[in-house]
């Protein structure tokens, strides 16, 4: 007997994750992706899992950082857009970067090129037919408004959005190196990087105030319609950090600490601005934390008071679009069904988690658990104590009603971090072997998240070795 396909609507990263599962567990799947045919405001490209923002995946530390650890858990599980972002990876000290162009590449390859993908290029306006009994919704912060106002219809909630900004990029060649210099914070030594991976530009304490000020001043996208929509605290314009207090930059994306000035190193820098790597060929860097509302001619203007930067060229200028979620605790269940319409799953940022590599590990699990139950068997959700099981919990559960406002909506995105793993069980070993002596303050919190992150590895095998069992019965 055929088996019936499964349908994903959104060929970004959560989409095309959750395309990659179904069809590795055997399952046809249709992916159904409307650039191609209406673009967006955000996107250039009609490549799969394009990149609209920053190029990285953040820290790759698995021992020391949950989103690292998330990476290992993916990896484990034989994500398709981890393998391509190991694949493109450029030079970022600590962190995962890859080449956006490259790496969509390669995830558009590799499902077009899989016998059990079907890629439909087309907009879906409305909820799944009732003939696609399972369907999983995967399109992101970006959803056409036709398919946002059915979603709505639906499950008679309104979304909450906020609006999410992106970095400028510069041509590396218009930066002048007799100003800044090639470091990584601490000279910090990640995938594929040497300890020198960010270009740095300095800022004595009269230019930094300058800059602060000229950023407040500077003249901003209007909103209109869109007034009044939060923003996520971890993607903040750089212009709104800046309102928030004089020190809030030095203290975020502008910290000087772990840096030293190559041409100048008896000066401390008050202030530093970091550019990233973008491409492969080391022609393009973006400006790390600058995501940013400035109009174009007010960044070209601002930004070159930056020192290095005075005669740069930008590749692409910083822009604005409006993030969309669905309140996911009220509507969703554990294996991320929409809980009015079973079959139907939701997956990636319209889930309300944050970040490239959450996105797609939720289309990950969204996959999984669509696949298994198109098999006759039960989703298997993983362990609260995998960096997976914590994400989902808290898109599905983790919030916090509060008391004082009765009827207020508490639920936001929210990245993975070690804030919503379960405590460590009583008695848990801190101490290498062989090791004697009290841990205190860093060292006694680096073990902790050594030991959780250990801990959530262990049991990721597990989980996943007992679904391949399931699997095979």
């Amino acid at each position: 007997m055929k088996t019936a396909p499964i349908h994903v609507v959104g060929g970004g990263l959560a989409g095309s994750e959750a395309t990659w599962q179904i069809a590795s567990a055997g399952v046809p799947v249709v992916l159904h992706e409307m650039r191609g045919v209406r673009g967006t405001e955000a996107h250039k490209t009609d490549g799969l899992a394009e990149l609209v923002c920053s190029n990285s995946f953040r820290s790759d530390d698995a021992e020391n950082n949950a989103v690292g650890l998330l990476h290992a858990e993916m990896r484990l599980a034989n994500s398709l857009i981890m393998a391509s972002g190991d694949a493109h990876q450029v030079p970022a000290g600590g962190a995962l970067a890859v080449d956006r162009d490259g790496f969509s590449a390669a995830v558009t390859a590799r499902l077009e090129a899989h016998p059990l993908v079907t890629i439909v290029r087309e907009e879906i306006s409305d909820l799944p037919p009732a003939d696609w009994d399972q369907a999983i919704i995967a399109t992101g912060p970006l959803t056409a408004p036709s398919l946002a106002d059915a979603i709505r219809a639906e499950t008679g909630a309104d979304a909450l959005a906020f609006f999410d900004a992106i970095a400028p990029i510069v041509h590396f060649e218009t930066i002048d190196m007799d100003t800044a210099w090639f470091q990584s914070r601490y000279d910090k030594v990640g995938p594929g990087g040497t300890g020198k991976d960010y270009i740095n530009c300095p800022m004595d304490k009269d230019r930094y105030l300058a800059f602060v000020q000229a950023l407040i001043d500077g003249g901003k996208t209007e909103f209109k319609e869109w007034e009044g929509t939060p923003y996520f605290d971890g993607c903040l314009p750089i212009e709104v950090m800046a309102e928030r207090g004089v020190e809030t930059l030095r203290h975020g994306p502008m910290k000087p600490m772990g840096l030293t000035n190559a041409h100048d190193p008896a000066v401390k820098p008050y202030a530093v601005v970091q550019l990233r790597q973008d491409n492969a060929l080391g022609t393009l860097f973006n400006m790390v934390g600058f995501q940013t509302k400035l109009k174009h001619g007010e960044q070209v203007r601002i930004f070159r008071l930056i020192p290095g930067l005075e005669n740069a060229e930008f590749a692409r200028l910083g822009g604005l679009h409006r993030n969309t979620y669905i309140n996911s605790p009220v509507l969703l269940d554990g294996s991320l069904q929409l809980k009015s319409r079973p079959g139907l799953r939701f997956a990636g940022q319209i889930t309300g988690c944050e970040g490239y590599v959450e996105s797609a590990a939720i289309g990950l699990l969204a996959g999984r658990f669509a696949a298994a139950e198109r098999l006759g068997r039960s989703p298997s959700p993983p362990p609260a104590t995998t960096a997976f099981g914590a994400l989902l919990n808290h898109i599905t559960g983790g919030h916090i009603v509060s008391d004082d406002e009765p009827g207020k909506r508490s639920f936001q995105p929210m990245n993975v971090n070690f804030g919503l793993f379960p405590p460590l069980e009583p008695g848990t070993s801190l101490k290498p072997q062989g090791f004697e002596g009290r841990f205190r303050g860093k060292d006694k919190a680096s073990a902790k998240k050594r030991a959780t992150t250990a801990r959530a590895l262990a049991d990721c095998r597990t989980w996943l070795g007992l679904e391949m069992s399931q699997a095979a019965e």
